[in-house]
């Protein structure tokens, strides 16, 4: 009892050590590319904290997934490092039997992962869709920026204002470029304002400028002078349809298509993994007093890339129908399941995993 509360204890300072370095890395990473989306133009700048807020909320599954076997092979490691594991073994207690205070450990972090992949994933996912899908249907004058010429998604228009006030009312110096069946139209102002009408309809009101009509190449253009002159504000019709990855999960099983499936089973497959690779952390710490100290995180770093892209390359094949959606939710599973068991048997009979032998096989082999 007092190894098992010893390791439950030092598992739970590692793990949140490890959690707080994972957040920090995707936070940095999320706001450099969220705000770079907002640079050019892609989101609202305004959404910036929301979106990275819940970015992190859709990736917390997959943190906690390697929180979870990075902490139990750190602290596996070291125990071997400093011969606490010796003592362990001295006492009678076998490999298999640190099964039990590391599953207690991870138990609510299992809940956890079970949490955000069936529930925070889908649900962050559909926020964000919907947040970038409301920033793309606004109306024009929503596009403008001063400084900077916008097209217009809905119309062949091309805006350029120098000045525009705080409330998006009044703007100054404004240029218009529209081009309709090969003619040209360019507006130029020195002021302006939006009005709306009764009927809903919002107009830019222009005033003092002029108008060029005419078909690039050709001599024959007009030029009219206006003290006003309105132009009808364009918004993009709303169409909005959520991703399978933004569906909730009891909509993937109502509906089960072949993305749905897909989806289903790589949202099922998180919490196997994170089963899986706390099973495999035990074995896969056993450290050799010859060996680096950094080859067990490399094979958990590889290990882990590995099963997830494997994952990923599931769902896809479900998605193309190249596999069944049973085959495909255990079957990756079950492999992983019975590596964990044979290297769970090699470390009790203790035997290496690699040996001498098998280098000199594989240089005779070459």
């Amino acid at each position: 009892m007092i190894f098992e509360r010893s390791l439950q204890r030092e598992l739970a300072y590692t793990a949140g050590a490890v959690f707080m370095v994972l957040l920090t890395i995707m936070l940095t990473t999320m706001m450099i590319r969220i705000v770079g989306f907002a640079a050019s133009g892609q989101i609202d700048p305004r959404d910036v904290l929301v979106l990275i807020g819940l970015t992190v909320i859709g990736y917390t599954a997959v943190m906690l997934i390697v929180t979870l076997f990075v902490s139990i092979l750190f602290v596996l490691t070291r125990w071997y490092r400093d011969s606490e594991m010796v003592v362990w073994f001295a006492s009678g207690v076998s490999l298999t039997q640190l099964i039990r205070p590391i599953a207690t450990f991870s138990a609510p972090i299992l809940v956890l992962i079970v949490f955000f992949a069936f529930v925070g994933w889908p649900w962050s996912n559909a926020r964000s869709q919907m947040i970038r899908e409301r920033f793309q249907q606004r109306d024009e004058v929503s596009l403008l920026a001063p400084g900077q010429f916008r097209e217009s998604p809905t119309t062949h228009r091309v805006f350029f204002i120098e000045g525009m006030s705080p409330d998006q009312s009044h703007v100054e110096n404004v240029f218009v470029t529209s081009t309709d069946n090969g003619r040209v139209s360019v507006i130029v102002s020195r002021s302006g304002h939006t009005e709306t009408q009764p009927d809903g309809d919002r107009f830019v009101v222009l005033d003092n400028g002029r108008r060029y009509d005419g078909v690039p190449g050709q001599p024959d253009f007009r030029i009219m002078e206006f003290q006003q002159y309105g132009v009808k504000i364009q918004s993009q019709p709303v169409v909005s349809s959520l991703t399978p990855s933004a569906l909730p999960t009891r909509r993937l099983l109502r509906n089960p298509t072949r993305d749905n499936l897909g989806e289903l089973a790589w949202r099922a497959g998180l919490p196997l993994i994170a089963l899986n690779l706390m099973l495999l952390a035990i074995p896969l710490a056993y450290q050799n007093p010859r060996r680096g100290r950094t080859i067990n995180l490399v094979m958990a770093v590889l290990i882990y890339l590995t099963y997830s892209n494997l994952l990923n390359v599931v769902q896809s094949w479900i998605e193309q129908g190249k596999l069944s959606f049973g085959v495909g939710l255990v079957a990756l599973h079950i492999v992983v399941g019975a590596l964990v068991a044979f290297l769970f048997w090699m470390r009790v009979r203790n035997r290496p995993l690699i040996t001498r032998a098998t280098f000199r096989r594989a240089a005779q082999g070459n």
